[in-house]
């Protein structure tokens, strides 16, 4: 190691007592405690990766390689849970085997030793989080290395190769490229050059693309302006239908809004054979009228997620008109954002949402 400025020894120094003491606690911990021996031995290995010269080559950038997560997922977060016998499981892996469960009709299980898996049996390992946080990753616009703790702030303040748009963007400047080659760009500009006429095309062009998400909520505004207005918390509970092979479905208890009883059903992946071989899932639901009604009953009604979840669902409104020989609605897709947050809702043990219903009176 060739020689190093003081401040440059004094935090090498402190890598290699912090990497010894981990490296003693792993061994010391292996046999009452395989996970914690698993954090110790990790943050062991993120100190020395300090230390190891030519970080930034292919070669010795290896440090971080071999955490991968137990089903071939990319690591994107920091959460790491670990089994009754200490196997890690990153949170994406964790919440991915929880719902193939759930599809499959099977007790989750540790890939590595069958055991049983839930969110009450599994804790997350903070020693493991530490140290991964503190392991080499590489940036997708430099491909320079960091902490992992430190990565996203680099990538989105600082890297002078991350993507960005000219400041004229607002004035239909549609140029992307890296922040280092954004002051030329800016300079050469042509837009703050235009006429009022040509800048006045583009922003009516720029209008219409944002004129449907100011529509859907102008129509919510509308909704709560109505007299009849119902809201309750909804809970899909999980059942299986009753063919020889059997497919999961969810359906709530029966429950009183707007003076009507309602239910609602669910399904994944509008009921395909195996769902669970899919990498891409999707929610979609009905709305069923139990009660009956002297005349039609025409509303609106949309879903949205409960007080106490953290699911990402973008606000849709349906309308139909129940009857007594139409009280059910096709089925419509529960506007989750991807398949991570359907995976979430298939994870839990129950879905908790929350129901709005809009009666239209003419």
């Amino acid at each position: 190691m060739a020689p190093r400025p003081g401040r440059e020894w004094s935090s090498a120094l402190s890598h290699l007592a912090l990497g010894s003491v981990s490296l003693y606690a792993a061994l010391s911990t292996a046999q009452a405690n395989r996970g914690a021996a698993a954090g110790f031995l990790l943050q062991a290995l993120a100190a020395a990766t300090m230390l190891a010269p030519g970080l930034g080559t292919d070669e010795d950038c290896l440090a971080g390689a071999w955490v991968a997560t137990v089903i071939g997922l990319p690591l994107l977060a920091f959460d790491f849970h670990w089994c009754t016998n200490g196997h890690l499981m990153c949170a994406g892996c964790f919440i991915h085997l929880l719902a193939d469960a759930r599809l499959k009709e099977e007790q989750a299980t540790c890939p590595n030793c069958r055991c049983e898996i839930s969110k009450s049996l599994c804790c997350r390992n903070l020693a493991v989080e530490k140290a991964v946080s503190e392991l080499p990753s590489e940036c997708g616009f430099c491909l320079c290395q960091f902490p992992r703790s430190l990565l996203e702030r680099h990538q989105k303040e600082e890297c002078q190769d991350r993507v960005t748009q000219c400041k004229y963007k607002r004035i239909g400047c549609p140029w992307h490229g890296p922040f280092h080659e954004l002051p030329v760009h800016e300079a050469a500009c042509a837009h703050p050059t235009k006429t009022g006429s040509e800048l006045m095309e583009i922003l009516d062009e720029m209008d219409q693309s944002h004129r449907k998400e100011m529509q859907l909520y102008n129509s919510i505004f509308s909704l709560l302006s109505f007299e009849k207005i119902g809201y309750t918390e909804v809970q899909f509970r999980p059942y299986r239908t009753d063919d020889f092979i059997t497919r999961l479905y969810y359906e709530t208890p029966r429950f009183t809004v707007l003076n009507q009883t309602w239910v609602l059903k669910a399904r994944v992946n509008d009921s395909e054979r195996n769902p669970n071989l899919s990498c891409k899932r999707t929610l979609s639901f009905q709305l069923l009228l139990k009660s009956k009604v002297t005349a039609p009953l025409e509303c609106s009604f949309l879903l949205l997620k409960g007080p106490y979840d953290d699911v990402k669902i973008s606000p849709v409104i349906y309308h139909f008109v129940f009857t007594n020989e139409s009280n059910e609605t096709d089925y419509v897709p529960l506007p989750i954002v991807d398949s991570v947050e359907c995976n979430k809702l298939l994870a839990a043990k129950n879905i908790n949402l929350r129901l709005f219903l809009f009666q239209i009176q003419k």
